[in-house]
């Protein structure tokens, strides 16, 4: 059996369990005149509008499935997805914008759902789809910083190394939309959030910078980011001004938590990194593989995590543990790559894979896979990449250097050329990363 025949039914049970439609069908039903969403009620009839708005790469197929279940009761809406991620609905707009650096569709679409929620009254319900990407896709900004000092910023801190944590909290701090000001604009409409998490440990705050959830960060903790990872000097003036101006109480902070505005929001998990490495298994077992999730809260740079991830294989090649061939151990989450000032092409996916090609060059019966659930890992087509202990010998065979490569940070070109590069196209979901270690039997 091929390695893609292999992992193919893999890949594909773990994006069917995060399929987005789906995920808000389980959690939002209508009944008559009665939605209901996760234990809670709310009677249509006391209504005037239904609003709905959002952003994500998976925001088109969740507002396929809201239209699904409220017809014509939705008033209008706006959702903002990625380019060539959109599908058709009936009554919400969907808008494209770019990612990971936000364009000027994305400020758009930001005002424009800014100025939808902001003319809701109490006698409305605001429903907001979030999912992985938010952040960069819906965006609206005060007057002092321009497109391109947010561009910069957004450069500066993909390329620093620093967490989705990290640099979701400075941007909650550059952004009218973000860390809870959606809602704040939408108070007091009740406002129900569903949420499509793409960030290890499913903080609400987090994802998507946190449009509809309490903002428990700070000016401090913005600028802390900052000092880290040496930015100071390098931000553009009116990012670094308006930082240092909420540090002296210039300017207010975001909603915190206990603020009574978030009395009236619901906010809701309907899909998750853990749902999907779950369906693998099951996938896995069904293959007659022992399968098991040994985490789903990965971190750290994707070469250091690479060799982790060989030290399991080699662990279930030599004893056994944690479980005996045939196996397949998979764990979630989302790495970091820190870039050099001329980075190659490649994603964190791409770079974990050919680092773990390095790693179990040589070895028989080890494969190894990263995926990004979204299809698009980093700023390529590629969704990731599978190797086995040959992918560097093949690539030597051409004249290719698999450590060249990577220190360049230029996986994707070694990847293609071996035939080691996974490709899904846009999967429309997006919960984080999966990894699978395969280990077959003689």
């Amino acid at each position: 059996m091929t390695i893609l025949a292999t992992i193919s039914p893999l890949i594909r049970a773990a994006l069917a369990a995060v399929d987005p439609a789906a995920a808000v069908a389980r959690h939002m039903r209508r009944v008559g005149d009665v939605l209901h969403v996760d234990g809670r009620a709310y009677d249509l009839n006391d209504f005037e509008k239904v609003l709905v708005v959002g952003a994500g790469k998976a925001g088109a197929p969740m507002t396929q499935a809201v239209e699904e279940i409220l017809g014509d009761r939705i008033t209008e809406g706006c959702v903002v997805v990625k380019y060539d991620h959109q599908a058709p609905t009936r009554i919400a707009r969907i808008r494209q914008a770019a990612h990971p650096v936000p364009d000027e569709a994305g400020l758009a679409a930001g005002a424009e759902a800014l100025d939808i929620v902001s003319r809701a009254s109490a006698r409305d319900l605001v429903i907001c789809l979030i999912s992985g990407g938010g952040s960069a896709l819906l965006e609206s900004l005060p007057p002092d910083i321009s497109l391109a000092d947010l561009q910069t910023v957004t450069d500066l801190l993909l390329a620093s190394g620093a967490t989705i944590h990290e640099i979701n909290v400075v941007r909650k701090h550059m952004s009218l939309v973000k860390g809870g000001r959606l809602a704040q604009a939408a108070h007091p409409a009740p406002l129900i959030g569903l949420i499509l998490s793409d960030v290890v440990g499913n903080p609400l705050d987090i994802i998507a910078s946190g449009p509809t959830v309490p903002d428990p960060s700070t000016w401090a903790d913005a600028w802390a980011v900052i000092e880290r990872y040496h930015l100071a000097n390098r931000l553009p003036a009116s990012v670094r001004e308006r930082l240092q101006a909420g540090l002296r109480g210039q300017i207010s902070d975001t909603p915190k938590p206990g603020d009574p505005l978030f009395e009236r929001v619901h906010n809701v998990i309907v899909a998750d990194n853990a749902a999907a490495a779950e369906a693998a298994r099951d996938e896995a077992q069904k293959q007659g593989r022992q399968a098991l999730i040994l985490s789903t809260f990965v971190e750290g740079e994707a070469r250091e995590v690479a060799k982790v991830v060989a030290a399991l294989a080699r662990e279930v090649l030599a004893h056994g543990r944690p479980l005996p061939p045939p196996a397949c151990l998979i764990l979630g989450g989302e790495t970091t790559v820190t870039l050099g000032e001329r980075p190659g092409r490649g994603g964190r996916n791409q770079e974990l894979a050919l680092a773990a090609a390095l790693q179990i060059e040589g070895l028989e019966r080890v494969t190894i896979v990263s995926l990004a659930t979204d299809g698009t890992d980093g700023p390529t087509d590629a969704a990731g990449g599978a190797v086995d202990g040959r992918t560097a010998a093949r690539g030597a065979e051409i004249g290719l250097d698999a450590r060249t490569h990577l220190d360049a940070h230029n996986a994707y070109p070694y990847l293609q050329a071996v035939g080691a590069l996974l490709q899904t196209g846009p999967t429309r979901t997006n919960v984080n990363d999966l990894i699978f270690v395969l280990v077959d039997k003689e």
